[in-house]
């Protein structure tokens, strides 16, 4: 049976780079089938006997392609405690309380969402902060950057984490007792002690409702980094009985590499709306919690650096591994150092032009680095929304060291292939959030960094290509994403504004009103 669609009477877009406009457009079962003029659309519609969507002078445009972001925390944050916005210690604390009192059933409390640069008190929370709320449960509050937490007396007692007193990721106070506060692979070791991970039921759930939000806010694709084996089965059920809102991409965790390799599973193992695509690395943590590693010392913390969660050795030795199976290696990196340990592996892997490798974020950024990023043939992720959320970066670590962050337009014009996303549910979901931080880099919510890096914005056109075309670039798919071009899956949204018409503070409040993957609607969805 042939399904198809005809679009005219409307701004379409057919991609950014350049901006490439049709009068029409045709789709034919998954991709696109024709653009061009509307006469010609119409003469197709009496072939196919397809479907007339009168767009009414709407503008439609290529989907938006999440090239970083993680399902699992998207999923889970609607049924969690959130903690975005808590602007103290009390604040968080009284919902909290609140949360604590509706779930009464819960042999633990999981948060996340703060963020110690909001509170009036300047300080993390502790144990101690907690405790006057919870002691009988264990208690977890993830920060919002996902690489710190705090936990109550009962959960470092239950994790065992008292017992580790050597641990550079356990924080103590002047007395040398531990304050609660854990980070990086003692928070990951934490979780697993507690069994905080959701069962296959859960995480159904928890996908479908993250899935479907993306579908409306025209989200066509996502990269699911970080992704686990539980999670990967619980989205091959998913597809099975048909209910990918969105296309899934997967970066699994290095811990999955053996079980891959046992399976026979290679990069690009799946099928158009769910495909396993590479692994996904760390080289250090984040600037929110001082532990991206740089090469000079935070400028609000002398003689701190940061630190590596990887040595060269050991991630040249996971990407050989991955390189075997044709997965596509991505590795987080927030500090300069961290970059470094990952140039110089990727310098020694044949396969980092030909798959891509990728650095995710790359947000301390030195102009040699971006050179060799470009020589090597390397891939870059970017998430904008950070300079905003980040607005304390240029106390964090220097004024002058400062003009290393988030150097967007710099690599732009130098790396071929660059994508954007959310990092999500660090940084919203929606995509017009994102496009509104990176062409104004905040300057409108007055961002000292927007002042002194302007050179940085992107433009529209610019950013509406990276966050379609250039994050499919990311995931070897642009022969078949990002952009309209016949031939491609018919991956489009229909929006109530055209983007180019309107003042750059109204970008963020942009709105989708129809979502299509695959020719298919997908939001508003009706099965």
């Amino acid at each position: 049976m042939v399904d198809s669609k005809v679009l005219v009477n409307g701004r379409i877009y057919v991609s950014f780079r350049p901006i490439r406009m049709a009068e029409a457009l045709v789709t034919l079962n998954e991709r696109v089938a024709y653009v061009g003029i509307e006469s010609k659309a119409m003469e197709l519609a009496d072939i196919f006997d397809s479907d007339v969507i009168d767009l009414k002078g709407k503008a439609t445009m290529p989907g938006f392609v999440d090239s970083h972001m993680h399902l699992d925390g998207l999923g889970s944050i609607f049924e969690t405690l959130d903690l975005r916005g808590c602007r103290s210690i009390r604040q968080l604390k009284e919902k909290l309380r609140e949360y604590i009192d509706g779930h009464e059933e819960m042999n633990y409390i999981i948060g996340r969402g703060w963020d110690q640069e909001l509170f009036v008190e300047k300080r993390y929370p502790t144990r101690w902060d907690i405790d006057e709320v919870e002691i009988g449960r264990p208690v977890i509050l993830t920060r919002i950057c996902g690489h710190a937490a705090v936990l109550n007396s009962k959960a470092l007692e239950e994790a065992g984490i008292l017992e580790k007193v050597s641990s550079p990721h356990l924080q103590r106070d002047a007395d040398g007792e531990p304050t609660g506060i854990v980070t990086e692979g003692l928070l990951e070791f934490a979780e697993g002690k507690l069994q905080t991970s959701s069962n296959v039921r859960d995480l159904l759930r928890q996908f479908q409702n993250g899935l479907s939000y993306c579908a409306s806010k025209g989200i066509t694709t996502l990269d699911f980094v970080s992704c686990t084996l539980e999670s990967y089965k619980a989205l091959q059920i998913l597809r099975k009985e048909g209910k990918l809102l969105v296309r899934v991409r997967v970066h699994m965790t290095p811990k999955a590499l053996d079980a891959l390799s046992a399976l026979g599973i290679r990069g690009g193992y799946g099928d158009s709306m769910l495909k396993v695509v590479g692994i996904k690395a760390f080289a250090d943590g984040s600037l929110g919690a001082r532990t991206a590693w740089l090469s000079f010392p935070y400028g609000d913390q002398p003689g701190e650096f940061g630190s590596a969660l990887i040595g060269e050795d050991e991630l040249e030795s996971l990407a050989r591994s991955a390189e075997d199976l044709d997965l596509q290696i991505a590795t987080h990196a927030i500090g300069d150092r961290a970059i470094d340990i990952i140039l110089s592996a990727y310098g020694k892997i044949e396969s980092t032009k030909r798959l891509r490798h990728r650095i995710e974020h790359c947000s301390i950024v030195r102009n040699d680095q971006v050179g060799r990023i470009k020589e090597l043939g390397a891939a870059v992720t970017i998430q904008p929304h950070f300079v905003i959320s980040d607005w304390w970066v240029t106390s964090r670590i220097g004024k002058e060291r400062a003009r290393l962050a988030y150097p967007f337009k710099k690599m732009a014009i130098e790396i071929a292939c660059i994508g954007i996303g959310t990092d999500c549910p660090v940084e919203p979901v929606n995509p017009w959030e994102t496009v509104y931080a990176a062409v104004t880099r905040g300057a409108e919510d007055g961002v000292p960094l927007a002042s002194e890096t302007q050179e940085e914005k992107l433009t529209l056109e610019e950013t509406l290509d990276k966050y379609t075309y250039g994050s499919s670039c990311t995931l070897n798919e642009e022969n078949d994403l990002g952009t309209l071009d016949p031939g491609k899956y018919a991956d489009f949204v229909i929006l109530e504004t055209d983007p180019f018409s309107v003042n750059v503070e109204q970008i963020r409040d942009l709105k989708v009103l129809e979502t299509y993957v695959g020719g298919r609607r997908s939001f508003p969805f009706n099965p």
